[in-house]
């Protein structure tokens, strides 16, 4: 019996080294498709709007020649609406996250409520452009301006930023709250001297990649009315903006083959604006994560 009894264990244990080996197969090949097809893309950007990227591009607007065009508009309107996105977005989700984590009673509504906030961070894009268009540009009309794009792009990453700072806040190890409260803090000074700033890591790190996501958004801003061309800079809240996705996604409908060449510059530059945020977001989170 004890006989048979190893050879099936050994037998088992021979079926899950197989089935280990299988999957990390699997799992490469998978790693090494997507590898491929980013560098592919990468590559056909390069290649094609390489040509067109000078400094003249970059500080110079729209223009009906793709010898002249420029996207320097974009660039200062999608600078504007991530102050404003960043700056609703941020204060509001990390707010909600500590009511939640902090202040809400443990009952069935607030599941409720956490439930709903997880479920709208998988929601369309084109959802929040039509709720931005119904709240901001009609009901309190601000019209299509600046701010209406800017408070719509807040909504679409706002529960993003809810929960990931939730999941930070979640983190801090009870022990440490705990020894606060014993030391006579009050729950506001725990919370602000004690897990704010061990949670800053992953509230910076998702607030970052949120952001991330928002700047290459293009369809709500079109529902929201971003200009497809504009030749003045915004100077106020209430003034018509571009951004740089609106003005690749122009180009790119445009027929002459020059302009693919444009659209691709245009790439190039949200490409290293969005890697120079992801590095910002993993500078941060190693930072951090050593000080503490």
């Amino acid at each position: 019996m004890l006989g048979q009894n190893d050879q099936s264990i050994q037998s088992r244990m021979q079926g899950r080294v197989l089935l280990n080996k299988i999957l990390m197969v699997l799992f490469l090949l998978a790693t090494t498709v997507g590898l491929v097809f980013l560098v592919l893309l990468f590559y056909r950007v390069l290649t094609q709007g390489i040509g067109y990227l000078s400094w003249d591009y970059i500080t110079s607007f729209p223009a009906p020649f793709p010898q002249e065009a420029g996207i320097w508009a974009g660039i200062v309107g999608s600078v504007f609406l991530m102050v404003i996105v960043a700056t609703f977005s941020v204060i509001i989700g990390v707010s909600t996250a500590i009511y939640l984590e902090e202040y809400a009673g443990k009952n069935k509504f607030t599941d409720f409520v956490r439930v709903n906030i997880q479920n709208l961070a998988g929601v369309p894009s084109i959802v929040f452009g039509l709720l931005g268009l119904t709240f901001f540009v009609y009901m309190f009309q601000f019209g299509y301006t600046l701010i209406a794009g800017g408070l719509t792009m807040a909504l679409l990453i706002l529960p993003v930023i809810v929960v990931a700072s939730q999941e930070s806040i979640r983190a801090v190890p009870a022990e440490i709250k705990e020894a606060s409260y014993g030391m006579g803090a009050t729950k506001w000074q725990t919370i602000r001297r004690v897990i704010l700033p061990a949670a800053i890591p992953g509230i910076l790190t998702g607030a970052i990649i949120a952001l991330s996501r928002a700047i290459g958004e293009t369809a709500p801003l079109i529902i929201v009315g971003a200009a497809t061309a504009i030749y003045t800079l915004p100077d106020s809240l209430l003034a018509r903006y571009t951004v740089m996705p609106i003005q690749i996604y122009k180009w790119t409908g445009r027929p002459q083959e020059e302009w693919q060449f444009v659209a691709g510059a245009g790439i190039i530059i949200l490409l290293a604006v969005l890697l120079l945020m992801n590095s910002i977001a993993v500078l941060i989170r190693n930072k951090y994560q050593r000080r503490l």
